[in-house]
This record gives structure tokens, sequence and C-alpha cells, in this order.
């Protein structure tokens, strides 16, 4: 009997994948190479790996393009056109929250300074920042941004929340993106959870950055964009600002970059949703797809195509 279902995704996946419901059928298929049917229900794409290989699917047949990742900035210049897209919101917020207040922490505490001498065999204490009675200002309130205000709250911080346009969410005031000019002038710490794209781009630019205090912290685990690079560097190298980053731009950073050397930086590979979490989260995500178009529902996240 034919498959009502044919869904497709890469080798990392099939394990979390098992027990599907009756009559779906599951391949594999990392877009490396042709698809195994002309019709594919589902197609999970790669992780990280997906925008050089969507041209791949523009000879098949496709119900929705499943995607890993919660930013898709750039897909819809890739992406053949008629088909679905969806991305992976509800996968990877709480990691990226996790590692971003692993970051504050871990600047604020100066962590880096004391592993260093740990590792020469040397006692060096001293006093460092708090986190505790800081104040923060959490640029981006998207699902990874309210996870991380979410994480935040214990910590007794001084916590005020920006993005595009202002309002109260959840009795919670909301600061719109044009209040920053008065908004940084008073943040300690500042959390960057933005999506890429042009309205993002360098939110943080050099006048943004000379509006922050002396010592300010600068932590990016959303798009590399919103931050402008070269003016980071020259504040850093100044001993102005300090900076956490998961993301960066560009991506990879170039061999010889000051950000991989430059006192007063953590740098870290895009790893913010890169945890044990998220496999069973995005296979749960696909599962949750597959009972809804067995159902006959429309797909969660659909954020480019038909029905977007």
């Amino acid at each position: 009997m034919a498959a009502r279902l044919v869904v497709t995704a890469p080798s990392r996946l099939g394990d979390e994948l098992t027990g599907l419901p009756s009559g779906v059928e599951l391949l594999e298929w990392d877009l490396d190479g042709p698809a195994p049917r002309p019709r594919l229900d589902i197609v999970v794409l790669p992780y990280l790996r997906a925008s050089g290989m969507l041209a791949n699917l523009a000879s098949v047949q496709i119900r929705l393009a499943q995607s890993q990742s919660i930013g898709y900035e750039g897909v819809e210049r890739s992406l053949p056109s008629g088909i679905p897209f969806a991305n992976a919101s509800s996968v990877h917020e709480t990691s990226t929250a996790e590692l971003a207040l692993t970051l504050v922490l871990a600047a604020q505490r100066e962590l880096p300074r004391f592993l260093d001498a740990a590792r020469e065999g040397r006692w060096k204490t001293g006093f460092t920042r708090s986190l505790a009675d800081s104040r923060v200002l959490l640029i981006g309130h998207g699902g990874v941004g309210r996870a991380i205000a979410a994480r935040l709250a214990p910590f007794e911080v001084d916590l005020t929340i920006v993005a595009s346009r202002a309002r109260f969410e959840g009795g919670t005031l909301v600061h719109g993106v044009d209040e920053l000019p008065e908004l940084l002038p008073r943040a300690d710490v500042v959390v960057l959870a933005l999506p890429g794209g042009d309205a993002t781009r360098h939110v943080l630019d050099d006048a943004a950055l000379t509006a922050l205090p002396e010592g300010a912290l600068v932590v990016n685990v959303g798009r590399g964009s919103a931050v402008d690079t070269d003016a980071l560097v020259e504040h850093v190298r100044r001993g102005r600002i300090r900076a956490a980053l998961d993301v960066v731009d560009p991506e990879p950073l170039p061999a010889g970059h000051p950000l991989w050397s430059l006192p007063g930086v953590i740098q870290l590979p895009h790893v913010g949703g890169a945890s044990a979490a998220m496999t069973p989260r995005i296979a749960r995500l696909v599962r949750e797809q597959i009972n809804r178009m067995l159902a006959g529902r429309p797909p969660l996240n659909l954020v480019l195509g038909p029905g977007a």
C-alpha cells in the first residue's frame, strides 16, 4: 500500500523519528544528492547547511520544507518558487537563552582570566563585576528574547526590553528601537537577540557603541549583522567596551581577525542552538508537522511561500 506521507530527514535525525504514524514513510536525504522520490510531502533540511542546497529542491514536488533553524534571512533568494517553508521556532530558544546567560556571567565574572591563570597553575583571585544589580538592555523580544528575559528575572537585574515598536506585552513595557539613543547611555550590559535582515543591520553602529558607558558589555546571540563589527573592534581595542559573541559578521571569522585575540572578547562559533536539547525538539516539531498534515491542518511556523 502506498504511503500517505513521504518524509525525508537528514541522517542524524533518523533515530529520533522512529515510531511515526502508520502510513508515513521516512527516507534519509541530506540534500547533497538526487531526491529519493519525485514527490515528497515534508523535507527536513540540513542544519546550518541548507541555504546552499535549496536549489536541489527545484525538481521535486514538495508540500513543506522544514528548516532546523529559527532564522531564515536570505532563504527567499534560494528557495524554489511555490514551496512552503517553515522555520524551527520552539526548537532553539531555550538553548540560545542558556548560552546568552552563560556569556553574560562568564564576561561579568571574568571567567576567561581565572581559567587562564588556572591553566598556568596560578591561584589568582580578585573582585569582578556582577550580573546582580546590573542595568541590562535586551534588544529583541521574539522567542529567543522572551526566553532570555525569563532567565534574567532571578538574577536581580534592572531589565529594559527593546523591540521594533513600543508596546505593553503581558504587562511588561517594551520600548521601541527608536528609543535606543536615550536607553544606551544607562546600560551596563546589552544583549542582542535579533533576526538578520536590513531592518536590524547595524542596530549597534559606531554611534550606538559610543553612547554606551565605559566598560559596558555587548552580548550577541542573534545575528552578527546587528553589530557593526569594525566599530565594535575599535571600541574594544580602546578598552571602552567588552564583548561576548556567539554570532559575528562575517561568519565564520577569517583567520587573523582581531576578534579572535582582542582582550575583553569572548568569541564562540555560533553554537547557541547546538545543545543536546536540539535533536529531540526538532524531532518533536517534525512529528507535529506530520500529524497536522495527516489531519489536513496548516503547518506550524510557516514563514515563506504559499500560505505564509
